[in-house]
């Protein structure tokens, strides 16, 4: 029944669909994925994929557009080779944050990605931590969210930190902080700010939750530029805070985010790596955790129809 099986991958991290296929005990399936001189995207299947169940690897990360349509002209190319079932695997979906209308006359690009995922010929989607849950909604076909929580909880269980604190870096990441705290036993504190027009620039304001004294570790969806980091570890230090960690699932780290985090007194940044974390994006303080094997299992469990919920039930 795994020779049904193929994953291939375009070029946003050709890594990461490495090490899954190695999970899955498996060669990486062979294409042709590049642009010509005019910036035209060219992709061209090299095996039959006739009646077989693929998965593409894409996460939608820099450079954005072009992994985007990369993904959507692979979904094309498969869908017109007759493969039986196509499901998209995008470890972090791009657009993420536009997800409503939270000012007049601004699209919903979130949904925008879901309907062209679906035209260029997905048949379910398989990702890790949405921007937001109801994210999920705006797609028609079958939709499996994996959560890196567990691994980076577990990450964080062997330091046996005393007099722990885990701090939502804003409202919205609450509830998955809530789950975080509750996996490591330690209370939870959020800080409350405000986000300057639509530059990615933030206020941070207060810190509803006592972490004086003690260690805190923050929680986020994604780390995009630092901003946000920086202030809230500047925030909690100015609170008594004795060390502060940050945790996230999507190393994004645009712009100046590596400067910033250099520069900052955060002792630890655990990813994992949706997002590759290579080159310049490399730091001491940086701790990566490999995703690989859970996008393995869940592929392992989408291909023969058993239960991807049941890999969070603990």
């Amino acid at each position: 029944m795994m020779d049904e099986l193929k994953v291939f991958t375009g070029n946003a991290n050709p890594a990461l669909a490495r090490a899954v296929t190695e999970y899955l005990g498996m060669p990486l399936g062979k294409c042709e994925v590049f642009e010509f001189s005019n910036e035209n995207i060219f992709v061209r299947i090299l095996e039959n994929v006739r009646q077989r169940d693929i998965f593409i690897i894409q996460p939608i990360c820099s450079p954005v557009n072009k992994n985007l349509v990369e993904l959507l002209i692979m979904l094309d190319a498969f869908k017109r080779a007759s493969a039986e079932r196509i499901t998209a695997v995008v470890p972090y979906y791009g657009y993420g944050r536009t997800d409503k209308k939270d000012q007049p006359r601004v699209p919903i690009t979130a949904r925008l990605l879901a309907d062209l995922l679906t035209v260029a010929g997905a048949n379910r989607l398989l990702t890790v931590d949405f921007h937001a849950a109801q994210i999920q909604g705006f797609f028609n076909i079958p939709v499996d969210e994996l959560t890196a929580l567990y691994l980076l909880s577990d990450y964080f269980k062997k330091k046996h930190f005393d007099d722990l604190v885990v701090v939502a870096t804003d409202i919205g990441i609450s509830k998955r902080a809530r789950d975080f705290a509750a996996k490591l036993k330690a209370p939870l504190a959020i800080m409350e700010k405000r986000r300057v027009g639509n530059h990615d620039q933030t206020e941070t304001l207060n810190v509803i939750g006592e972490v004086n004294k003690r260690v805190a570790i923050t929680v986020d969806d994604e780390i995009d530029t630092a901003g946000s980091l920086v202030n809230t570890v500047t925030t909690l230090m100015e609170r008594g805070v004795r060390e502060v960690y940050a945790c996230c699932t999507h190393p994004v780290f645009s712009g100046s985010a590596i400067q910033r985090i250099a520069a900052s007194p955060v002792k630890e940044v655990v990813v994992t790596d949706t997002i590759s974390v290579n080159g310049a994006k490399k730091l001491d303080k940086i701790t990566v955790l490999p995703i690989a094997p859970l996008l393995g299992e869940a592929i392992h469990r989408i291909h023969t129809g058993q239960s991807v919920g049941a890999l969070f039930e603990q």
